[in-house]
């Protein structure tokens, strides 16, 4: 039994489709690699609350602890006050801490509240655009980055930690002595 006109038709459009899809998978170009331990960590510059902008290469020397998070995050929440405590214990040690909001840029007033009411006194970034976020491949909130003296990644944390466990200053104290410790 022959396929009628109608039949013929839809079997080459449902080719042309998948023929389409294919190609389109190809030729995308490849996806970055994951940010990984010893990658170097990207580049940023972004606005704090009071408008000055902070760099991550100006932080070069130091241990830096790059954390992202927003203000509707519950998870963020809870772990900003043992995030607040990690950075006062370490914060004259050459240790800094940027917490880097992916909140929508209108939200400053919001930031500003969080920042008060958990009594935050690192620095509170702005990546309104979210380009910062997508350069470190974050896929949540909160998501942190450590980053050696040299500016290199050395750990990601997906999701929340408890940060007031003391394997974290640990390890941060061994880098901060050129002494890498594994978390």
């Amino acid at each position: 039994m022959r396929a009628g006109p109608r039949a013929r038709l839809l079997g080459l459009g449902v080719v042309c489709f998948a023929v389409g899809v294919g190609m389109l998978v190809l030729l995308r170009p490849p996806a970055d690699p994951p940010l990984r331990a010893g990658a170097p960590a990207p580049a940023f510059a972004l606005p704090g609350l009071d408008g000055r902008e902070i760099a991550l290469g100006d932080l070069r020397g130091r241990v830096v602890f790059v954390n992202f998070w927003a203000t509707w995050c519950p998870p963020c929440r809870d772990e900003a006050p043992a995030l607040e405590r990690l950075y006062r214990s370490l914060s004259g040690e050459g240790f800094e801490l940027l917490g880097v909001s992916i909140d929508d840029p209108a939200a400053g007033e919001a930031i500003e509240r969080f920042r008060a009411e958990h009594g935050l006194s690192f620095p509170l970034l702005v990546d309104a655009d979210r380009s910062v976020y997508r350069a470190y491949q974050a896929t949540g909130v909160p998501e942190t980055f450590l980053v050696d003296r040299s500016g290199r990644v050395v750990e990601r944390f997906v999701g929340p930690r408890d940060w007031d466990e003391p394997r974290y200053a640990n390890a941060i104290r061994a880098l901060l002595a050129d002494r890498p410790e594994s978390l």
